[in-house]
């Protein structure tokens, strides 16, 4: 039987930010991933890293989370290219919360830069001059490409800081024994260690499903479509749109933003569906563009298809075009993601007989958050002497 001092379940981005924060401390850790690679909402999101997005605590974690991105990418290359974020304010009440924003960033020591129309026109290409009264602009954030960032920084994990990783096995049972934690497969190979992180993301009926059954735990479903390389045009880094100022949870705590949401139609069809447009270019040159947004309880049981609606992408797709020209509309893919958060608190933490330590729920933070938060997370709960931020 093989024995560790940590094993995490789950190689999802939530999962390698604990394993590699355990491997960090000197542990003997090893990661079980149920597929080949992670092929959930890790790689299934924009790859954006945008610590402005999140509020004040998350925040931290999200800057953190910068600081790892690019300490791994110094030593191998994990697809981080550091072009900065942009916020696009579409009229008055948008570019009064970006103003508000920025005021608090300064506050917050997080740099952040005032952009005027112009320059926004001028740093991005296809921008219509019709939608655009200023940005908020972000340099030091990054955009990775979420189909090979997972499996890259596992492959660095294995090879340079001696993780074990362990895939196509399902963990199936957990049992207790002398102080140590047996983990069973799915082929019936058995695993030992001291410790057990469950970060597993929407797997809610292999492991403890009472316990997610009784949660505030959700279900999310987004979809995201990718266009065509385009020829010649080039979109840096990240871009945000006004319906993303109005829902980041960075911008609620703008002292307008109360009365700003208040002034909106609740039955808009954008606000039904969570949709906010995103714009992000892939390497190949294709443009990702996105998102939406619904839910359901996990004690419920899902309650949305898990197909892909043509309406909403037409909507998005519209919506997209109002604010770009590109050069060439083709959709070359579509897809959903999938993803779990709370209902009632930012991330699902709960610690069974001392050692098992279930995480997840971490919802739309996961790209940006996930090293951050499990820096913090490993040192509080194995009371290890890891630095501070």
């Amino acid at each position: 039987m093989n024995e560790y001092d940590i094993i995490v379940i789950g190689g999802g981005i939530l999962g390698i930010a604990h394993a590699y924060h355990c491997l960090q401390a000197g542990m003997k850790v090893a990661l079980i991933e149920r597929d080949a690679y992670p092929n959930g909402a890790t790689i299934r999101n924009f790859g954006q890293v945008v610590p402005s997005g999140m509020d004040r605590k998350w925040q931290l974690y999200g800057r953190e989370s910068l600081k790892v991105y690019k300490e791994i990418q110094s030593k191998t290359d994990i697809s981080v290219r550091e072009e900065g974020s942009i916020y696009l304010a579409s009229n008055d009440e948008e570019l009064q919360l970006l103003e508000e924003l920025a005021s608090i960033n300064r506050d917050n020591g997080y740099r952040s830069v005032l952009w005027t129309k112009q320059k926004c026109l001028d740093r991005y290409p296809g921008l219509k001059e019709g939608y655009v009264k200023a940005g908020l602009f972000f340099p030091e954030e990054v955009k990775v490409d979420p189909r090979v960032a997972a499996k890259r920084i596992i492959q660095y994990c294995v090879s340079q800081l001696g993780l074990t990783y362990i895939s196509r096995r399902a963990i199936i049972d957990i049992t207790t024994l002398s102080g140590r934690q047996i983990l069973t497969d799915n082929l019936g190979q058995t695993y030992r260690c001291k410790k057990t992180f469950l970060c597993a993301g929407t797997e809610f009926q292999l492991l403890f499903p009472e316990i997610f059954s009784q949660s505030d735990l959700v279900s999310v479903k987004l979809q995201m479509m990718e266009t065509v390389p385009q020829r010649q045009q080039i979109i840096p880094g990240s871009v945000l749109s006004g319906w993303t100022i109005r829902r980041y949870e960075s911008f609620h705590e703008c002292p307008s933003f109360a009365a700003i949401k208040a002034r909106e139609d609740k039955a808009a069809y954008h606000l039904k569906y969570g949709i906010h447009i995103l714009f992000k270019q892939s390497p190949n040159g294709g443009v990702i563009i996105g998102d939406s947004h619904e839910y359901a309880t996990v004690r419920d049981g899902e309650t949305f298809s898990l197909g892909t609606d043509n309406e909403i992408n037409c909507f998005i797709l519209s919506q997209a075009q109002r604010i770009f020209q590109l050069e060439d509309w083709q959709i070359s893919r579509t897809w959903i993601g999938q993803y779990s958060q709370c209902h009632g608190q930012d991330i699902f933490n709960e610690t069974i007989e001392n050692d098992i330590h279930i995480v997840t729920g971490i919802g739309g933070k996961g790209m940006t958050g996930s090293l951050g938060y499990a820096k913090e997370n490993v040192r509080n709960l194995l009371s290890l002497n890891l630095e501070t931020f």
